[in-house]
């Protein structure tokens, strides 16, 4: 088994490398420079290294001794488009875009564990460690997919993990089924006509008639849907009226109306239902009102679900590291989504999450996809353990020796 105390030892370096990520930023698929970190420090490790899967994923596969059995573990690569408002040294120096969900952390702590379990060759069969592009957008998973993951680093089992602001530094989380929910985006244009606003009544109000059918949608998971049943109905974005920003743009009333959101649920019959009920509340209202909608609905990534044999040992190896009384094996499902999904839809497995503090916003307090959120280093040792820890549990040697 691995001394920890190496691992303690290289949590500078790790943040150093964190930080690094921090302050470079990079969205979906644009992830290069990120990439090459990643690809050149698991060459140094000693890893065998695949590149450019799913345009900018990274594999890197790592065999020690003569055992058949292969795992994966996966660490998410790309920041969001949101401008940092945090003022420390480190912030984001590509404008507009930030690490605001934690994923420096993820790639930092995989590669951590990268390089202590190459040194350390603690374990018998194959590692393959995916760093995934687009998790964001819930398209790098199937990116990787359609560019041969599944085919060309078959595993037993796939394994993630993910960092929570607001649990305590030290504890994990997780529960076996489905974790995260499934995913959906829907996207409406209410059209009409420009006017004055003084002769509105000579022509609809697309913008009066667009709140109307933002309100009714609301009442969908209010009376529509079981309340046992977890789900959200979420109106993200919203653009009217004349894109020039001139003085007398102010007196000419909108004729198209954009509005953009999400569905994140439990369970396909409500998924289906949600789907029918926005259609028909949006489509409804504008022909009430002499208006025409255009309404599009796409499903992306599945839920998440936890397989039972691979959430009972990532239960027991974080039990392993903080005590029972530190690991919530059952935590409440989360209304949020995850493109993990896919790779456990194929492989089955277990996507667990650790503890990122609680308190002022350098120290994890702030939740992610927030302006003011950093991922807090001081979980970094914690997650580089868990990982190795997993590994050695999964495979373990048969005949285990010190290392040198």
């Amino acid at each position: 088994m691995t001394d920890f105390s190496q691992i303690d030892q290289m949590h500078s370096d790790l943040i150093a490398l964190r930080r690094d990520i921090h302050a470079h930023p990079e969205t979906a698929f644009e992830e290069n420079r990120t990439a090459q970190i990643v690809a050149e420090k698991l060459e140094e490790f000693g890893l065998e290294v695949a590149t450019g899967i799913g345009k900018t994923g990274v594999v890197g596969s790592l065999k020690c001794g003569s055992g058949n059995r292969a795992f994966a573990f996966r660490a998410d690569m790309d920041a969001l488009f949101i401008e940092e408002e945090n003022d420390f040294a480190y912030k984001s120096t590509n404008k507009g875009k930030m690490h605001a969900c934690g994923h420096d952390g993820h790639t930092t702590m995989l590669l951590g564990a990268a390089k202590v379990l190459a040194h350390e060759k603690s374990f018998d069969g194959t590692l393959h460690f995916i760093f995934q592009p687009a998790e964001e957008t819930v398209s790098g998973a199937p990116a990787m997919a359609a560019d041969g993951l599944y085919k060309n680093f078959p595993v037993e089992a796939v394994y993630g993990m993910h960092n929570m602001p607001g649990r305590d530094v030290g504890t994990f989380a997780v529960r076996k089924g489905a974790l995260f929910g499934s995913l959906d985006v829907f996207e409406m244009k209410v059209r009409g006509v420009r006017a004055h606003p003084a002769t509105q009544h000579l022509s609809p109000d697309v913008l009066l008639v667009t709140i109307q059918i933002v309100n009714a949608w609301q009442g969908i998971k209010a009376r529509s849907i079981d309340p046992a049943v977890p789900a959200v109905v979420g109106v993200t974005q919203m653009q009217a009226g004349n894109p020039y920003n001139e003085p007398e743009a102010v007196h000419i009333s909108p004729d198209v109306v954009f509005v953009r959101g999400d569905v994140i649920c439990f369970g396909a019959p409500e998924r289906d239902k949600i789907e029918r009920e926005l259609k028909a509340i949006a489509e409804s209202l504008c022909s009430a009102h002499g208006l025409t909608c255009e309404f599009t609905y796409n499903r992306y990534s599945p839920e998440m679900i936890n397989t039972p044999l691979e959430t009972d040992t990532a239960v027991s190896v974080a039990k392993s590291l903080v005590g029972d009384k530190n690991v919530i094996d059952g935590c409440e499902p989360i209304l949020a989504a995850e493109d993990f999904a896919y790779l456990l839809e194929e492989w089955g497995g277990c996507y667990i999450l650790i503890g990122n503090g609680k308190g002022e916003q350098n120290k994890g307090g702030c939740m992610i996809h927030n302006p003011g959120y950093d991922f807090n280093d001081d979980i970094i040792p914690l997650g580089v353990k868990y990982w190795v820890e997993l590994a050695e549990t999964l495979m373990p040697e048969e005949n285990p020796v010190a290392a040198e």
